[in-house]
């Protein structure tokens, strides 16, 4: 269950609830009202979270690619040509054991963002030039 789900799960036997009060249908609506105002507050201090975390690890994965090392500025490649050719092995039959499922994905996920990210490191340049 993502986050958002769990915030949604929090609040709705409240709202539930509150269609089993015994009031008015304006206090109801007041109540209800005053959840929903709530439940959108967490979720923006969510989604206020999550764009830090992805700001700080932008900057993390720039300041490896700026790094004086070789190695700092390559490991994240390295990784991902190392389980492609694993991939490529298993998919041959040339490994004398197979992987896992979490591997695939783990490839899949790597290799998504890395292409991801090199064409918006590509493309983004020459969009703001113009």
């Amino acid at each position: 269950m993502n986050v958002f789900g769990f915030i949604k799960s929090i609040f709705e036997p409240a709202v539930d609830l509150v269609d089993e009060l015994h009031t008015s249908d304006e206090e109801k609506a007041q109540i209800k009202n005053a959840l929903f105002g709530a439940q959108s507050n967490l979720l923006g201090k969510v989604l206020e979270y999550e764009m830090r975390l992805a700001k700080i690890k932008a900057s993390i994965i720039q300041a490896e690619a700026q790094g004086q090392s070789w190695l700092q500025r390559n490991w994240r490649p390295i990784t991902m040509l190392t389980f492609l050719a694993l991939v490529v092995c298993d998919s041959f039959g040339l490994l004398t054991f197979r992987l896992a499922d979490q591997a695939w994905t783990l490839l899949q996920i790597g290799l998504g963002g890395y292409v991801v990210g090199r064409s918006a490191e590509k493309i983004i340049p020459k969009v703001m030039n113009k």
